[in-house]
Formats: C-alpha cells, sequence, structure tokens
C-alpha cells in the first residue's frame, strides 16, 4: 500500500507569461492511475465488497438459469441439481484493480480481478468439491454532462468478456466428475449476470465515495499562518491514464472570509510532463505570490542597533561619518534603524530559478528622540529563494540579499550618492530584514493532501518556463511619507 511508502508529490511553481488565447485555471490536480487503484481498493474494502462476493446466491442463479427452452435440458438441469444439497463461496479475494487508458480518449477502463472459491455439497462424496473461480469485473470511467456541469462517473459495469475460468481444486471419483462438470458448465454464464447485479452497484457506489473522498481533500485548507488558501472544484477531465482536475483557489482570513479569489486567466500553467509520479499538484504563480505576500505582509522593523548589533552600529556611524561627519557624531547608543518593507516580497521564476524581489525604505535616525531621520534611501532588493520540502510541508528559505538599485529619497544631511551606502545597507538588510521573514517562514506551508492521500513525502520542482517580467517600478517607493519642505524629496 502507498501509505508504507515514502512516495513523491510532484509540487510545481509555475512562471507566469500572458497568453492571449487561453484561459488557465489557478491550479490543477493530476491523479494518476495509481492513486485511483490505491483508493478504489479502500473503498470496496469500506464496502464489505468481498462479503457480497461470499454471500452471492450461486444455488438460485443456477437454478433460475434457462435450459434455452427445450424441456429435455430443463429435465436434466433439475436432475443435477437435485444431487446438489448448497452450492456457494466459501472464500473471495478482490485483487488490485487496474486502471487502464481506453481507446476512447475521454473514458478509462477500470478491472477488478475477482478471486473466488465455491464448493457444493453433494450426498454422492462425504468432502465438499471446491472449485476455483477467477473473473473480472470491468467498468468505464467517463465525464458525465449534467446542468451543474461535468463530472466524473462510472459506468458499464459488468462482467469481462472472456475472463471467467472455473476449475476443480481436486480430483473427483468417476461417479463425482460428470456432476461437477455440469455444475460448472451452469455457472458459466450465471456468475457474470450475479457480478452485473450483485457487485457492480457495490462498485459504482465505492467510485462515487473516492470521488466525494477525492474533492474533501482538494478542498482541505491550506494553512497560511492565521489565514488559509482553499481550493475548489472548476472541472474535470481525463488526460491519457489519469484524471485532471482543474482548481480554482481563494485566501481567506482568520475570520473565514475570502480576501481574495482566483479563476481562471491569462498567467499561463504549463504542466510538467507525465511521468511516474502518483499525483502532481501544478500552482500558478500568482497563487504562489499571493501565499507569499500573507506569510510576508508589509510591515515596519525599529532596531535599537547599539544594544543588539554593536558591531554594525559602529560601521553605520562609520559610513555615517565619510558623509557628514558632524551627523555621525551626533549618533548616540539609541541611534535606530527603520526598516519599511512598503509592498510584499514577490517571487520571480527564470529557467527553473527562483528568487524574491523586495521594495524596502530604509531610514537611520540618531536617537530614539527624534523624529526626523538623516535620510531615506529606497532600496530595490533580490534574493534567492530555496524551495525544500519537510515531511509534507513545502519550505521556502531566503537565502542572502542584495541591493540592486539603491535611492535617496529624502535627506536631512545634503545630498549624496546612495551607493556610498550600498554595502552596510545590506549588511543591514541580512542582519535584521532576512532572519525576521525566515522566521516567518519557519513552519513552512502543510500539504494535508499529501498524508490524506497515504504518502509521508512530498517533493517539488520548478518548471523551466521564460518569464516576462517588467523591471521593478519605484512607485510604491514614493508613498512613502516625503518631506513636502525638502528639497530632495524628488531626487532619486
Amino acid at each position: 500500500m502507498a501509505c508504507s511508502r515514502t512516495l513523491a508529490l510532484l509540487c510545481s511553481l509555475l512562471a507566469a507569461t500572458l497568453v492571449r488565447a487561453t484561459l488557465n485555471p489557478p491550479a490543477i490536480l493530476r491523479l494518476g492511475p495509481e492513486i485511483l487503484q490505491e483508493r478504489l481498493t479502500l473503498e470496496l474494502k469500506d464496502h464489505d465488497a468481498v462479503n457480497i462476493l461470499e454471500q452471492l446466491p450461486l444455488l438460485s442463479a443456477v437454478r433460475d438459469e434457462p435450459a434455452g427452452g427445450i424441456p429435455i435440458l430443463g429435465n436434466l438441469v433439475n436432475s443435477v441439481l437435485n444431487h446438489i444439497v448448497w452450492l456457494k463461496v466459501t472464500s473471495a479475494n478482490i485483487l488490485q484493480p487496474q486502471v487502464l487508458p481506453s481507446a476512447d480518449d475521454q473514458e478509462l477502463t477500470v478491472k477488478i480481478p475477482l478471486d473466488m472459491v465455491a464448493g457444493f455439497n453433494t450426498p454422492l462424496v462425504k468432502t465438499i468439491v471446491e472449485m476455483h473461480m477467477e473473473t473480472e469485473a470491468q467498468a468505464t470511467i467517463r465525464m458525465k454532462t449534467s446542468r451543474t456541469g461535468q463530472s466524473l462517473t462510472l459506468s458499464s459495469c459488468s462482467n469481462s468478456h472472456g475472463s471467467l475460468r472455473i476449475s476443480l481444486l481436486q480430483k473427483l471419483s468417476f461417479m463425482v466428475n460428470p456432476l461437477a462438470n455440469k455444475v460448472m458448465s451452469l455457472l458459466m454464464p450465471a456468475l457474470p449476470k450475479l457480478v452485473k447485479s450483485q457487485l457492480c452497484p457495490v462498485i459504482e457506489q465505492a467510485f462515487e465515495d473516492m470521488h466525494m473522498d477525492l474533492l474533501r481533500l482538494v478542498r482541505e485548507p491550506v494553512s497560511l499562518g492565521y489565514d488559509h488558501l482553499e481550493f475548489d472544484l472548476l472541472s474535470s477531465a481525463i488526460k491519457g491514464n489519469a484524471i485532471q482536475l482543474s482548481l480554482e483557489a481563494h485566501l481567506l482570513d482568520s475570520r473565514g472570509d475570502v480576501t481574495k479569489s482566483f479563476g481562471m486567466s491569462a498567467v499561463s500553467l504549463t504542466l510538467p510532463a507525465p511521468d511516474s509520479a502518483p499525483f502532481c499538484l501544478t500552482v500558478r504563480q500568482d497563487v504562489v505570490n499571493a501565499a507569499i505576500a500573507v506569510l510576508l505582509p508589509p510591515e515596519e522593523l525599529m532596531v535599537l542597533l547599539d544594544y543588539v548589533l554593536p558591531e554594525l552600529a559602529r560601521r553605520v556611524k562609520s559610513s555615517i561619518k565619510v558623509i557628514n561627519e558632524k551627523a555621525a557624531d551626533q549618533m548616540r547608543h539609541t541611534q535606530i534603524v527603520k526598516i519599511l518593507t512598503q509592498e510584499t516580497p514577490e517571487l520571480l521564476l527564470d529557467q527553473g530559478n527562483a528568487k524574491v524581489v523586495q521594495m524596502i525604505v530604509l531610514e537611520v535616525f540618531a536617537t530614539n528622540e527624534v523624529r526626523r531621520p538623516f535620510f531615506t534611501l529606497g532600496i530595490e532588493a533580490s534574493s534567492e529563494a530555496q524551495f525544500y520540502t519537510k515531511g509534507d510541508r513545502l519550505m521556502l528559505n531566503i537565502n542572502e540579499i542584495s541591493s540592486n538599485r539603491i535611492h535617496l529619497m529624502n535627506s536631512d544631511i545634503g545630498l549624496f550618492n546612495p551607493e556610498l551606502l550600498k554595502d552596510i545597507a545590506t549588511e543591514l538588510l541580512v542582519s535584521v530584514l532576512l532572519p525576521n521573514e525566515n522566521g516567518k517562514l519557519r513552519s513552512g506551508i502543510p500539504l494535508s493532501m499529501v498524508k490524506g492521500l497515504g504518502f509521508k513525502e512530498a517533493s517539488w520542482s520548478l518548471t523551466k518556463t521564460l518569464t516576462c517580467v517588467p523591471d521593478p517600478l519605484m512607485a510604491s517607493l514614493f508613498r512613502h511619507r516625503p518631506y513636502s519642505s525638502d528639497p530632495c524629496q524628488n531626487y532619486v
């Protein structure tokens, strides 16, 4: 069973490229044949399908089997059955179902092997005459269209043509052997009818319940701190030997109110090539970005640098002294560094690599009592985004940080080239901002679907898709409160 193994979920975070003609769902869940087989096996067990086989009314079925309208044959059948005290299944087993592609691309064929031992008792021998019966139930998974949309259904269930084999388990005497052969010949037409009338309704109900259980797993909330992400079914399709569920997504706050919804969009969703993974969840990039935004909302960090990072505080003072010695002399042990993330980080993907870009405002105050900073810097920063898995959790860690561009937005110590502060500003971001953000990401994103489908671990990959992204804009930085009396406010 899958629950006893460590298998993989291929969780793909995909790049965003505008495509005019095609609308794509926020996420796609591909369920391979292994998942369908395992889940159907569990449902058949829960529906006590083996007991249904063991209770098949074999004797009444062969008695009801017509003798072709020929009285002599009817009398012969009756004479044979008069020698049968009882006839029933003594043991039964349902083997692993098989899910196979059919000739019709929109259908899947389900084959369920059945293995039974039946016995009958006759006064002619003291022991039970046992027969080994092998057959196969076969059904079709197809799309059903209704007023509410399309859904998956299992139909056309019957005994697979030519799959029935009946053989004796022991050698019989010359007198009993013809009787046993006749009983087997009567079971040949009767057993397929019993499978269709007795077992097929159970198989169909098991599939329906399996489908509903899978949808419940899909709808299981994904925790994002106090908020959560929910998926729901948009449509279903059959692709090759797998079922493909197109999903919509919703972000909900701690009260359960929807804060953002994701539907069909021109944002591309490139599916990885089908492989041996039992199932694959592919998530559109804008949904991933929204999840990161929930985990890392805009915030303001204020640090008494001399108390927390004294050596870094000394280097900050030295850097400012190069620009304005008088300003550096005003700095006391209560100097404050304020870091403001005005917008949430954005995940960018390029050729299978991931990075996070952020727009950051940095200010330095001489003491904790002054209200105006020495200066305000706008920083366009980027970091490597490292995704990995820990059990059934998708983890994200932000590594390093680079100040790609730095802008002087306001200054109380005169105009200067902000590049002079690039190195120390980067050190501040690495020492203050990065640990704070990684602390919020430490718990990861739980993927309850992994355990729900019987697996222990998940793996992930980035699809190598070209990304078309404009240069980061500084518009958000200019929403930082400007000092209207400062002639430097428009200097970039």
